[in-house]
């Protein structure tokens, strides 16, 4: 078994580096679907000496297996929004004690503790649905926060127009976490100028508006709110940690995970920093399921280990996906 406190433990490259071994083990012997992924690819734990020759797992397994590697029983599964007629990642989490430690010190870890703000969430799409992680994790932090302005504003947007400008004046610390398109609906009907509130977005517009690129939409928010700048969160259905930007588009992961971009035309082999390729990500809070993850975005790392996402892959650039045929 990997002990748990190791992971958020973590506080040296040497230390991750470690345990992202010890994991990769562990998971090899443990997790039957990435364990027959790592066969066809003709790799075994004797042949990884560091994290760059880790295998990689599609993203789109969750879509089509059962991704985990405990023996205990799945106390809830997560699943993605996905668009109207496709398939939906489904993760299995059979300990939710450790999604909940890595939010909570993920965000302790950047912002400090979640109790001094008051925390409300702009978060229609999600809200209309079951089994978003998203939901999960700031409905915990609206609890953990015990301000009672704190909550969720679904329709209501005079309400939250009329929370937001009254905190701000008291000079209280808010945390406003909304989807894309409802953070814009909100300062399309109002218009604010906020001094202690943190707007941050979690991304997507999910097929309310047009996409915009990042800047485009961080424009439009910070002279809506009359920010200075608009933070973002990092994160998705198959993980259990976030990363977060305070405002310059680079996102900062915590101790236990990192991110490293893999050659668009080759999805094994692991490029250098700074060049833009398909983003992986290893989450070694995913204990329970799969740590290392393919994801279809597009992207590039800094030599400070932040990185940047620049895009998705069209279905048409995935190389490599009869590697998913089990």
């Amino acid at each position: 078994m990997i002990d748990t406190n190791a992971i958020f433990n973590i506080d040296s490259e040497q230390a991750f580096h470690e345990m992202a071994l010890d994991v990769f083990n562990y998971q090899f012997k443990n997790n039957k679907v990435y364990r027959s992924f790592c066969d066809l690819l003709y790799i075994h734990p004797s042949d990884v000496q560091n994290i760059e020759q880790i295998p990689f797992l599609p993203i789109q397994f969750f879509k089509t297996h059962t991704v985990v590697n405990s023996q205990n029983p799945v106390q809830t599964t997560f699943t993605s929004s996905g668009t109207t007629g496709s398939a939906t990642s489904r993760h299995g989490v059979t300990d939710l004690s450790i999604y909940e430690r890595s939010f909570q010190k993920g965000f302790e870890h950047f912002y400090g503790a979640v109790q001094e703000y008051v925390v409300l969430a702009l978060l229609p799409s999600y809200l209309e649905r079951q089994g978003s992680s998203l939901i999960y994790m700031v409905d915990a932090m609206i609890k953990q926060s015990k301000h009672p302005e704190s909550g969720f504003y679904l329709s209501n947007l005079d309400e939250l127009k009329n929370t937001l400008i009254q905190l701000d004046s008291k000079g209280k610390k808010v945390l406003l976490i909304g989807v894309s398109f409802a953070l814009l609906d909100l300062i399309e009907t109002y218009q604010f100028q906020l001094s202690y509130t943190i707007v941050m977005e979690t991304g997507g517009m999910k097929g309310r508006r047009k996409e915009l690129i990042r800047d485009e939409l961080h424009d439009l928010l910070k002279q809506g709110f009359g920010v200075d700048t608009i933070h973002s969160e990092y994160g998705m259905t198959e993980l259990l940690s976030q990363a977060y930007s305070k405002g310059n588009g680079h996102f900062d992961c915590p101790p236990w995970m990192r991110v490293l971009t893999r050659d668009t035309e080759d999805a094994l082999h692991i490029q250098s920093i700074g060049k833009t390729g398909g983003i992986n990500i290893i989450d070694l809070a995913n204990i329970n399921s799969c740590s290392f993850i393919a994801t279809q975005d597009l992207g590039r790392v800094h030599q400070n280990g932040s990185f940047e996402v620049i895009g998705r892959f069209d279905h048409s650039d995935i190389r490599g996906c009869n590697l998913m045929v089990l």
